[in-house]
């Protein structure tokens, strides 16, 4: 294999399709389709006691209207529970349309068809649905008290309970190591919700021919969306196509499915025979599709003289709002990523998942890790100021050292396997981050501090990727995977990998993603996984590719397969560059014709002379043409680690915070492209920042979002992010050919906790609850003072 490729900071391929307005989105699709829209319910929590469509039926290019009652049996069931838990006890989903009962403001209710979309949301208008409203339950001290239920048959709002506990080297559970420790510290963390905001909302594009139905969805899973709906539709999976155009960012909003509309769309244009398209409006967004972070944690910690942890316990109350379609993923890794790069000594940890009328909640970048890592970096830095102690020095201190991995955490992690870390240098990560933040020479004054936060993630979870390559006759390389792409930079990535394993110019390599017609069998892309999982099976088909083509040349250079290389496309004898065949001509003598329709194909014929006539053209065991396909599936996932700093200053009148310096150490492994990684960094700091001082979704008493519009959702501009430096360590993986963990989700992870340290170290006032407004800080400020 070369490694001219890997590594390298190779510009990315696709942006100057994308940012040239060639770029093809859901929206720029289907231009002469039909148009729907939704009826959505004003009401937090109410029994829909009739709908009356009569006042939209004379509206001009009406097609159709539907109701839940107007839906078969196998559309109108419930959306599915995709990722099922034994401690997900009760379980709930919604309905594609509302039946009988909404539980959140914006829930579906009603589906209009028109000739465009205008038509459509006139007839909308013109629905009458009579609602008996009901007590909605809204926040998490509410939902736990159980007075009100949000679904009848959920005792108490709880959807989840979990208990996961680690034992102390010497055999202590958790209370019982604190209750003896020297040191113990009680305190509640607050992590209010916010959502992820996509350039590019949902969306979905149906055509139907009769015979197969072809969906156009701007998800992140496009496979899965074709299994749920030929599930919902009765079809043999071979006549449904699900295909990802660009999609303008995902965040982890589209990796659920199927969404209602995934499901109506494809099956109103199965009924009407026509083409159907859909696109997501802003406040649909803000009120229809998904949530993240609201989470409340007590904590309990011990601890001794040198700030070492001797027992942890956390208790953590979950907001699932009104439904929970992707299980508890979510707390689930906020519990077990919680620990970090760390020791906890015993480890007990719970949570309970509630329901409230309010958006459901799904993952959203980061999915779970922030809130857990906000949750441990504040407690080492409570224990931090209690001891007297330098932050960094509390951290060092209970580190997991170098020579201890992997290590075993010894919980059970999202993905059903032991939380094992495989490797990893922590304190040569710290020295790095002090280094770049200038930590031993930061000069503090009041109104100015900083911060640091540290955190492990798991990455490249299972359960498969898989990989097709082709070497064509023209010696371009095409390949292809399931996964999807949601601005990561996979056609680039993917083709350093090609490139790297098969010896070919990267300028000769094209990647086609989430299209099932290419590739059918995905899981998709989340967790920071593409890289890993799809990457590796990537790698695996390109060495079977490899492998077949350095036969079939041995054969025609009549040399042994382990003398040959393959550089810049071309197959050659070590030593002896003349003898040598190209790529493109090794792939033509792969595929054995009768037909020459070209001078190279000629090259291939029965009367070529290229073939020994005492053997069968193919091979027993062998197939036509230069291509391989291949499938990684990971034992377990991979972890990678980072460190974060930042310096921020307040303003004593305004009380505003600003971000003036940001650092970050990474380590993902070996690194396919750095510049990739720094990109996916940037953007997630720039995520984190906006979810730590700006971002925040506030309902009122009755279930309604207040701020459900950017004139009252606050995200930073440019000018509030500042240059982020960034340092790169690479202990790559054990676990995966290529030593790759993932990267894709680092950046936006430690954020708060690093604000809300850098804040407190500013301020001298303890934060435990983000984000943090300037009128938060006001308050902390006035609250404060005697």
């Amino acid at each position: 294999m070369s490694t001219r490729w890997l590594g390298e900071p190779v510009a990315r391929r696709e942006d100057p399709r994308l940012l040239t307005g060639q770029g093809r989105y859901l929206d720029d699709l289907g231009r002469d389709a039909l148009a729907a829209a939704f009826v959505r319910s004003p009401h937090a929590h109410a029994r829909i006691r009739d709908i009356d469509v009569s006042g939209a039926l004379d509206v001009d290019g009406l097609i159709a209207v539907y109701t839940w009652e107007d839906l078969p049996e196998r559309v109108g069931r419930p959306l599915p529970l995709l990722i099922p838990h034994p401690a997900l006890t009760h379980g709930r989903t919604a309905y594609p349309l509302a039946r009988d009962v909404v539980r959140h403001v914006g829930e579906p209710v009603v589906m209009v068809v028109a000739t465009d979309r205008y038509a459509a949301e006139d007839a909308c208008a013109l629905i009458r649905v009579d609602y008996e409203p009901l007590k909605p339950v809204v926040g998490l001290e509410e939902a736990v008290q159980g007075a009100q239920l949000v679904h009848e048959d959920v005792p108490g709002n709880v959807g989840a309970h979990l208990v996961q506990e680690v034992q102390s080297a010497d055999g202590r559970a958790a209370r019982e190591a604190i209750e003896s420790a020297p040191h113990t510290l009680a305190f509640r963390l607050d992590i209010e919700r916010s959502a992820s905001m996509p350039l590019e909302g949902r969306g979905v594009y149906a055509r139907w021919d009769g015979r197969d139905l072809r969906v156009y969805s701007s998800t992140q899973t496009s496979t899965s969306v074709r299994m749920a709906v030929a599930a919902a539709l009765g079809l043999p999976l071979p006549q449904v196509e699900v295909i990802a155009p660009d999609v303008g960012g995902g965040f982890g909003v589209k990796i659920v499915h199927p969404w209602p509309e995934e499901i109506l769309v494809p099956w109103a244009a199965m009924t009407l025979n026509r083409e159907i398209k859909w696109t997501e409006d802003r406040r649909e967004h803000f009120v229809s599709s998904a949530h993240e972070r609201a989470q409340v944690q007590y904590v309990r910690v011990g601890f001794d003289d040198d700030g070492r942890l001797l027992g942890l316990d956390v208790t953590i109350l979950h907001d699932h709002g009104a439904y929970t379609p992707y299980g508890i993923i979510v707390p689930i890794v906020t519990s077990t990523q919680l620990l970090g790069p760390y020791k906890p000594g015993a480890y007990r940890v719970e949570f309970t998942a509630v329901y409230t009328n309010t958006v459901q909640v799904t993952p959203y970048r980061g999915a779970g890790r922030p809130q857990g890592v906000f949750c441990m970096e504040r407690t080492l830095d409570k224990i931090a100021r209690y001891l007297g102690k330098d932050r960094t020095e509390v951290r060092a201190v209970n580190f997991i050292r170098p020579d201890e991995f992997p290590y075993d955490q010894g919980m059970t992690f999202q993905d059903g396997r032991p939380l094992i870390y495989d490797s990893g240098d922590y304190p040569e990560m710290l020295r790095m981050i002090k280094e770049l933040i200038g930590w031993d020479s930061f000069e503090r004054r009041p109104g100015r501090g900083i911060g640091i936060g540290c955190y492990v993630e798991g990455t490249g979870v299972g359960p498969y990727e898989g990989g097709h390559v082709q070497v064509t006759s023209d010696g371009r390389v095409h390949v292809s995977t399931g996964l999807t792409s949601q601005g990561q930079g996979h056609e680039t990535a993917f083709a350093q990998i090609a490139a790297a394993e098969l010896g070919v110019p990267i300028e000769r390599v094209s990647v086609v993603t989430g299209d099932t017609r290419r590739f059918g069998y995905a899981v998709g892309t989340f967790a920071s996984r593409a890289a890993v999982v799809s990457g590796n099976a990537i790698a695996l088909a390109c060495r079977k590719v490899r492998e077949k083509a350095l036969r079939i040349a041995a054969d025609a250079l009549e040399a042994d397969p382990a003398d040959l290389t393959v550089t810049d496309g071309v197959v050659h004898v070590a030593g002896t560059p003349s003898a040598s065949i190209p790529l493109s001509t090794v792939a033509v003598l792969a595929n054995p014709l009768r037909y020459a329709f070209d001078e190279e194909a000629a090259r291939a014929t029965q009367f070529s002379g290229a073939a020994d006539p005492e053997k069968p053209p193919v091979a027993e065991g062998d197939e036509p043409g230069l291509e391989g396909r291949d499938y990684y599936s990971p034992i377990r996932s991979t972890f990678a680690a980072g460190m974060h700093a930042a310096i921020v200053e307040t303003d004593p009148d305004t009380a505003e915070i600003k971000v003036v310096k940001y650092a970050v150490v990474h380590d993902c492994g070996r690194l396919i492209n750095p510049m990739i990684v720094e990109g996916q960094i940037h953007g997630g700091v720039a995520q984190g920042i906006g979810g730590a001082l700006y971002e925040r979704m506030i309902y009122d008493q009755h279930g309604q979002l207040v701020n459900a519009s950017f004139m009252d959702f606050l995200m930073p501009y440019a000018t509030e992010i500042p240059r982020i430096e960034t340092g790169h360590l690479e202990t790559p993986s054990p676990l995966n050919p290529l030593g790759v963990k993932g990267a894709g989700e680092a950046g936006v992870i430690p954020v708060s906790a690093v604000i809300a340290s850098a804040v407190e170290d500013a301020e001298g006032i303890p934060i435990d609850r983000m984000p943090i407004s300037p009128s938060d800080l006001y308050a902390l400020r006035v609250n404060r003072r005697p």
